[in-house]
């Protein structure tokens, strides 16, 4: 019954009265409610409206006034309630500005989905130069300050690809390590330095400044997890795997801190936040929309990912086996490339068998980038060998950019990978990636197209 709606002043002075109006016309004739706010530099002059009392499921249309100029019409949806006969979702992450062109945010914003993820990544905190140099940053160095966090955000939604996602569809946005500092856990960063200040005083200024550009409601506290129902097809539950409790990561595979029961990559309370979510979920699918990969690649251990957080995702697992929890959807970003997989304890013990998916606890959808770059065009051959030798792995594409959408129904929920050709020039072409399928109260999931 209520959606935020976002809009930004550009370049006043002191403070500005914004109107802004929701119609459920795409004329604006059929107003259905309005208002007025003021802005101002404490905000760098973003407005957040939290539009309520509207009706479940339904698409409407909004539009903003502020110093004799009209902002252009938005359109956004608001969540069912009840009995959801099917829904759409597309999913994105890692967007770097520098690597190049939103094309993959342009598509998507022409395909027709109730809801956008953004995984995160949204923005990249670096220097100009250092990663990417298809686009000059804004500032020319890294972003550290609150004003440096806020120049950024605004470049980014200066992209006319962007502007056209957010502009057509609701988003539910949660953020990676990016948004503050590559490789973030909860009390620093790889990407930070003593000598760029305290690394609570960056988070702080990194967090006011996605609050004051990301259409999302509250998160004052840090605690940007949170549950999203779609009546009684979907909960999607939002968590953050990066900023909010994570312990520091291991060095490498052969760190003892791997063995240590107590580390978490969500922290305690959000662990427990979780695990309770998932238990009381009723609805059919339980979507886990978070950030790094959950799902075990031998060959190449990321201590940055579950893998460096092996209780954690023990834990995890043995919440959704011990309470019988069924149709667990994990989607996950970060990675820049696209993979699908059954997530286990173990997939190569005989209590897994491939075959039929028994012995899988969820399936792992992993999303590419939207520009930044996935792994060199001259391993693009290594998808096929990583399918072979992990038995739980059944798609991989591992250089394209891109995104997903996500159709699901009460039988079953289908993802499909939807690829660019380039992000050097903005008018890249798209093509079909694989095509996965998960039936409802069955394990595992099929491929149904490699594209």
């Amino acid at each position: 019954d209520a959606v935020i709606l976002w809009t930004r002043v550009t370049a006043p002075a002191g403070d500005v009265e914004v109107v802004w109006t929701i119609a459920s016309d795409a004329g604006m004739k059929a107003v259905v409610d309005s208002g007025a706010v003021t802005t101002n530099a404490d905000r760098d002059y973003t407005v957040k409206i939290d539009a309520t009392g509207l009706a479940a499921g339904t698409t409407y249309y909004y539009r903003f006034a502020a110093l004799d100029e009209q902002s252009p019409v938005g359109r956004t949806r608001t969540a069912p309630t009840g009995k959801v006969d099917k829904l759409r979702v597309g999913i994105v992450s890692c967007a770097n500005f520098a690597y190049g062109y939103f094309a993959a945010y342009r598509y998507l914003a022409q395909q027709d989905v109730d809801v956008v993820l953004h995984l995160g990544d949204y923005i990249y905190e670096y220097a100009d130069g250092v990663y990417g140099i298809a686009r000059e940053c804004d500032p020319l160095h890294e972003v550290i300050t609150l004003d440096d966090y806020r120049n950024r955000y605004a470049q980014y939604r200066s992209d006319a690809d962007l502007q056209l996602l957010h502009r057509q569809h609701p988003m539910v946005a949660i953020w990676d390590d990016h948004e503050v500092a590559d490789n973030s856990w909860s009390g620093g960063a790889v990407n930070h330095d003593p000598g760029e200040g305290a690394y609570a005083d960056r988070r702080a200024a990194a967090l006011q400044a996605y609050l004051e550009w990301l259409p999302i409601r509250g998160g004052e506290d840090g605690k940007l997890y949170r549950t999203m129902a779609y009546g009684d097809l979907a909960d999607i539950v939002v968590i953050d795997t990066r900023i909010v409790g994570r312990d520091e990561q291991a060095e490498d595979s052969a760190d003892p801190a791997l063995d240590d029961p107590s580390r978490s990559i969500l922290g305690a309370e959000q662990e427990a936040w979780l695990d309770e979510e998932l238990k009381s979920s009723k609805a059919t699918y339980k979507l886990i929309a978070q950030q790094v990969m959950m799902g075990q690649l031998p060959q190449f251990t990321n201590t940055d990912a579950w893998d460096g957080y092996p209780h954690a995702r023990k834990r995890l697992l043995d919440t959704i086996v011990d309470n019988n929890i069924d149709n667990v959807m994990v989607l996950t970003g970060d990675i820049h490339s696209s993979w699908a997989q059954d997530v286990t304890y173990d997939p190569f013990d005989d209590a897994y068998n491939p075959e039929t998916g028994e012995g899988a606890v969820a399936v792992e959808v992993v999303c590419p980038g939207v520009s930044s770059p996935g792994f060199p065009e001259g391993l693009a051959g290594l998808a096929e060998g990583l399918v072979k030798d992990n038995p739980h792995l059944v798609y991989a594409e591992l250089t394209s950019r891109g995104y997903v959408v996500l159709d699901i129904d009460e039988e079953r929920a289908e993802a499909r990978w939807f690829l660019v050709d380039t992000v050097e020039t903005p008018s890249a072409k798209e093509h079909a990636g694989g095509v996965i399928h998960m039936t409802a109260g069955k394990p595992g999931i099929v491929l149904v197209s490699e594209g």
